[in-house]
């Protein structure tokens, strides 16, 4: 998989070098930049996008938690909403 994915990006890295949209030229110039690390990425096959989720959820926590007296209640906060607790609250009975 890794020689197969690096055969391809180094193919589509030199076509686009060679291409007449300075857009797609720049982009190529930032792939080749980061190669190592795309590499790495798809014969890993990991990604931070769960890093990068976790660390949304947690500063719109924080801008929710604007006013509170206490940082162990942000903290608290922060804990129920990335702990993966699944919180039920109760239904009114129909």
């Amino acid at each position: 998989m890794s020689d197969q994915a690096k055969t391809e990006l180094n193919h589509w890295v030199f076509w686009a070098s060679h291409n007449r949209i300075p857009e797609i030229v720049e982009l190529a110039r930032r792939i080749r930049r980061r190669r190592p690390d795309i590499l790495r990425t798809i014969q890993l096959g990991y990604s931070n996008a769960r890093l990068e989720a976790s660390d949304n959820r947690i500063k719109v926590t924080i801008r929710m938690a604007y006013g509170f007296h206490h940082v162990t209640n942000l903290i608290a906060l922060v804990m129920l909403r990335c702990g993966g607790l699944d919180v039920r609250l109760p239904q009114p009975a129909i």
